[in-house]
């Protein structure tokens, strides 16, 4: 990756609201997943993400979902099980075009049946989108 990536990087991984000393767990892992992103992301809260296996609290969770991928709202309420009350999920989808495309309906018609709401999104990397979502007040 070069300074100019390392920097994109680093800026999404802010954007996103990582900070230095934050858990994150990491669910659907693959070899399709971002590996700029999650270097920066690692790089922010300096220690690597955590695995679907841990039992940590943790301070956010990484959701790369592709169409195909099972049940959203299963999944959703899985990557629950650690986050900390006020703690956000960040559903990674692969962009519009992209293998795994996840019409964005899907997500809103998901999230509040996991007790979920989605507060923000954003283009995370050429080939994810990124939807913020928070448990419901």
């Amino acid at each position: 990756m070069g300074e100019t990536d390392t920097a994109a990087g680093s800026n999404v991984a802010g954007r996103l609201g990582f900070k230095d000393g934050d858990l994150i767990q990491e669910f659907g892992y693959d070899e399709d997943v971002d590996f700029d992103l999650r270097e920066a992301i690692e790089g922010a809260v300096g220690s690597e993400l955590l695995d679907e296996d841990d039992h940590d609290v943790v301070d956010a969770v990484l959701v790369w979902w592709r169409d195909g991928d099972g049940d959203l709202v299963d999944m959703l309420v899985d990557a629950q099980t650690t986050l900390e009350d006020h703690g956000v999920i960040w559903l990674l989808t692969p962009k519009q075009g992209r293998d795994g495309h996840v019409p964005p309906v899907e997500v809103q018609e998901a999230a509040p049946t996991a007790g979920l709401h989605s507060t923000s999104t954003a283009g995370v990397s050429k080939d994810w989108h990124a939807t913020r979502l928070a448990r419901k007040k």
